[in-house]
Parts: C-alpha cells; sequence; structure tokens
C-alpha cells in the first residue's frame, strides 16, 4: 500500500510538471477574451483590422506596437489599429511583452521552447533568438507566469491573421522594477541585430478611474510616451501610479527603440471601456500606436535650403576664426538646424584632405555642432598645420550629418557606402566616415581593418574583443 502511495504520488507529480513545463501552450482565454471559434474568430478579427485606418508610410520601418490586452469586445478594435499597420509586412520574429497579472516574481519569464496554440492554429516559438535573449539577459522560464497569462495569449490571434509568417518570444515580466525594465532592454538591443524584429507592448492604461480623470490620466501617460520621457514614466511605474499595467513592457520598448536611431510613437487610437458597457465610474482605459524610426537620415529627408544653410555657416564659422579669432554668433529658426546631432566636418584643397574634425554624438543643436567642428577642422587636426587666410579662396568644405551610432555583435551587418564605423577596446577609439570606404574601394573586411587600425589596435581587433557600432550619414 505505501507503494501504491509512493508511485501515485510520483507520478502526480510527473504530471503536473509536465503541465507547467514548455511545449505547446493551450488557449486559456478563448471563448472568454475573444471567440473560441476558428470561423467566427477569424471573421472577428478581419473585420476589426477592415474598419482600423490604412496602412501609413512609415520610414524606414515600424520596430514597434503598443496594444491593449482587454477582452476582444472592449479593446479589439482599438488593438486593431496598431495591427493593421504592420499587416502583411515581412517580420520574421515577434517578441511580446506582457506583465503578469496572476503570478507575482521577480525579473522576467521568456518562453524558450514549442508554441502558443489558439483557435486560429499553433504560432511557434523562435527557439534559438529565445534561448540567446534568455542567455544574454539571464532571465528563465518561470513556468506559472504563462500558465493562466492573458497579456500574451490575446495578442496572438492578432498576430497570426497579420504576420502569418512570423515566429514569437513571448515574455511575461513580473514586478515591475528598474533594474527589470532595463536588464530586458539591455538584453534587447545586444541580440535584436535585424529589421525582422517587431516588438509589442501589451499594456492597457489606467484601471477603474471614473471616465472623466481616466481621460486626463491617460492622455499625461501617452504624452510621456510620445515625447520619450522615460524616466518620468519609469519613476510613476515605481510609485505604483495607476496608469499602465503593462508599463514595464512599454519602457522597455523605449529604452530598445531609443538605442536604434531617432524614434517617434505614432499615437493611433485613444479610448476607454465605456461605450462596451462599462460604467462611466470604473472604466479602463486603453490605446494602440507604432514605435518607429524617424527617416531624417534618407537623402530627403534634408532640403537643399537645409544643405545650403549649413555650407554657409560651416565657411563663414571658419573665415571668421581663422581671418579674426572669433566666434560666429548665430541664430537660426531653422528646425532641422536646432536637433541635436552629430557632425563631421571634412575640409579639402585641391582635392587633398586638409582636416577633419567632428563629434560622433552631440548635446548641442546641430547648427552649433557644424560651427564648432568647423573651426576644429581648420586649426585643431594634429595632422595638419592650421589653415591660413590665403588658403581660404582654395579650399572645399565636405558635411557629414550622422546618425546615432548602433552597437552590433555581428559585422557582417556593416554595408559598405551605407554605414561608418567605430570600433572600441578599452580607451582606445577609431572612426571612419561611410564615405572613406567607398572612395578607397575597401571591402567589408578592408573597411574594418582600417577602423582598427585608426584606433591603434591590430588591423584584426574587430574579431574579438573590441566593441562595433556603426551609423549613417547625410554627406553633402
Amino acid at each position: 500500500m505505501a507503494k501504491k502511495s509512493i508511485s501515485f504520488i510520483i507520478l502526480f507529480f510527473l504530471i503536473e510538471t509536465f503541465g507547467l513545463a514548455q511545449g505547446i501552450r493551450k488557449p486559456v482565454y478563448a471563448g472568454l477574451f475573444y471567440d473560441g471559434r476558428y470561423e467566427i474568430l477569424s471573421h472577428q478579427i478581419d473585420q476589426m483590422l477592415q474598419n482600423a485606418p490604412a496602412q501609413k508610410a512609415y520610414s524606414p520601418s515600424i520596430i514597434g506596437l503598443i496594444a491593449p490586452h482587454a477582452g476582444y469586445v472592449y479593446s479589439g478594435q482599438v488593438a486593431a489599429y496598431a495591427y493593421n499597420q504592420i499587416k502583411g509586412q515581412d517580420y520574421s520574429r515577434v517578441i511580446i511583452l506582457g506583465p503578469s497579472h496572476r503570478f507575482g516574481f521577480q525579473g522576467c519569464s521568456i518562453y524558450t521552447k514549442g508554441g502558443y496554440k489558439t483557435p486560429l492554429g499553433v504560432v511557434s516559438v523562435d527557439e534559438s533568438f529565445a534561448k540567446l535573449l534568455s542567455k544574454v539577459s539571464g532571465y528563465r522560464y518561470v513556468a506559472q507566469a504563462h500558465t493562466k497569462e492573458h497579456s500574451i495569449e490575446v495578442q496572438i490571434p492578432f498576430i497570426q491573421k497579420t504576420l502569418p509568417q512570423a515566429k514569437i518570444v513571448p515574455i511575461v515580466m513580473g514586478y515591475c522594477t528598474k533594474e527589470t525594465i532595463n536588464t530586458l532592454s539591455e538584453a534587447l538591443i545586444k541580440v535584436v541585430d535585424d529589421k525582422n524584429t517587431l516588438i509589442i507592448a501589451s499594456t492597457d492604461l489606467s484601471h477603474y478611474l471614473p471616465k472623466e480623470k481616466a481621460f486626463a490620466v491617460d492622455s499625461e501617460t501617452i504624452k510621456l510616451i510620445q515625447n520619450f520621457e522615460t524616466n518620468k514614466l519609469i519613476d510613476k511605474l515605481m510609485s505604483r501610479e495607476n496608469i499602465a499595467c503593462g508599463g514595464g513592457g512599454v519602457a522597455a520598448l523605449m529604452q530598445f527603440s531609443q538605442a536604434q536611431g531617432l524614434p517617434k510613437v505614432d499615437v493611433l487610437k485613444h479610448s476607454d471601456s465605456a461605450p462596451f458597457g462599462s460604467s462611466i465610474t470604473q472604466v479602463v482605459g486603453y490605446f494602440s500606436a507604432t514605435v518607429y524610426l524617424d527617416s531624417l537620415f534618407s537623402e530627403n529627408s534634408l532640403t537643399l535650403e537645409d544643405k545650403e544653410e549649413i555650407r554657409h555657416l560651416a565657411r563663414k564659422a571658419i573665415q571668421l576664426y581663422i581671418k579674426e579669432k572669433k566666434v560666429l554668433e548665430y541664430e537660426t529658426q531653422n528646425a532641422t538646424l536646432l536637433t541635436k546631432r552629430g557632425a563631421f566636418v571634412t575640409i579639402k584643397k585641391k582635392g587633398h584632405l586638409r582636416g577633419c574634425i567632428g563629434m560622433i554624438e552631440s548635446s548641442m543643436p546641430l547648427y552649433m555642432t557644424v560651427i564648432q567642428a568647423a573651426i576644429s577642422a581648420a586649426t585643431k587636426d594634429l595632422r595638419f598645420y592650421p589653415l591660413k587666410p590665403e588658403e581660404l579662396a582654395d579650399i572645399k568644405i565636405e558635411i557629414s550629418v550622422l546618425s546615432p551610432l548602433k552597437k552590433i555583435e555581428n559585422p557582417n551587418l556593416v554595408k559598405v557606402g551605407t554605414h561608418g564605423l567605430l570600433i572600441s577596446r578599452g580607451e582606445r577609439r577609431g572612426l571612419l566616415l561611410p564615405q572613406v570606404a567607398t572612395e578607397q574601394k575597401w571591402s567589408r573586411e578592408e573597411f574594418l581593418c582600417h577602423t582598427c587600425q585608426k584606433a591603434g589596435l591590430p588591423p584584426d581587433a574587430w574579431r574579438k574583443g573590441s566593441d562595433i557600432y556603426i551609423f549613417e550619414a547625410i554627406v553633402f
């Protein structure tokens, strides 16, 4: 009898363990948060997508969505506004960041093996990527975090309808802490190195406030997100303010997108639960948005007038300093020149380099960066004597306006003719502008080697132990 009892206990333990193990997670909220029948669910999502605004021309592409996770009758149409913007695009991987509503734990739980099942079928986990993210972040799989969590599950049918080719990486975030947000975002920055990954932050807004107050609170939250005031958003989350249950995922998405370039948030829809039967004295807020990179660094983003003003500014700054030792004082109303951008000024005389200095990243407006870089290129490049007044008529000025740096792990992502390079190890840093590789007709490997040499490192230092950053430039 004792042996039978022991056997039963072992069998029960194995069943429970298997039930909590990774594999194909069965739907828990089909028939509750969304319809459990294939045909009806498919038709409902199609209708919601059709009722959403047409796709916009984001450039270069959307890198993230923010979407609500309530029952479809309440927030499905709001979510459809976001999902319709990526319908039919070629994302191969979707990372879903959802808060844990029913199980408290520290850190994050990453689903690394198997898939998620809904009435529309099974969508597979991108296992190799999920395991890499788990390794880099230190976050493992916590079974109870996924078992009854709806914030991930309700996003899956929309993904299945809009990106049927994509695999998923489901991540449930535990207690909302700065450490968790920072660790997750830093890991995402390290491992996401292509444009075929979409990140979805799953969140509702305020919960159970009167309708007018909810609208005011939610509008302030949305404003923080639009303005990328990430620290303020995190501070509100840390103080447990009633603003967004999935705010940790939103903050991680914001930090990730800021590392990719110049991100913007396009709010598509802001609503609440009141129109669908909820009391106006206790509503839940919803909104959906796209997160995309600003297209500043496409060739058409600086107008001819912008370029002419910048060219004139650089030449005038050089002339004034060389002739009178005065720094140019300048004012402009041009919004492009008031943005904070890195820039380099290259001076050539009769086709030969005569000076080149700039700032990779700048805390100053672009026009001030150009003034300082122009004067430094003319007088402080240690490879050359300072320019003399009699040389001014013979110089040609080339300006490079830079995108933010992006760290990469895979050197094969370097595109000769598109990317500039910064390679660093310890205190040594070497930078070459995109046009250098083109002018010298270098291969990718030659470009990497020469950038290492510019840093005072061995030519092959890029292969191991060095940090590699890429950037783009508008050169004129």
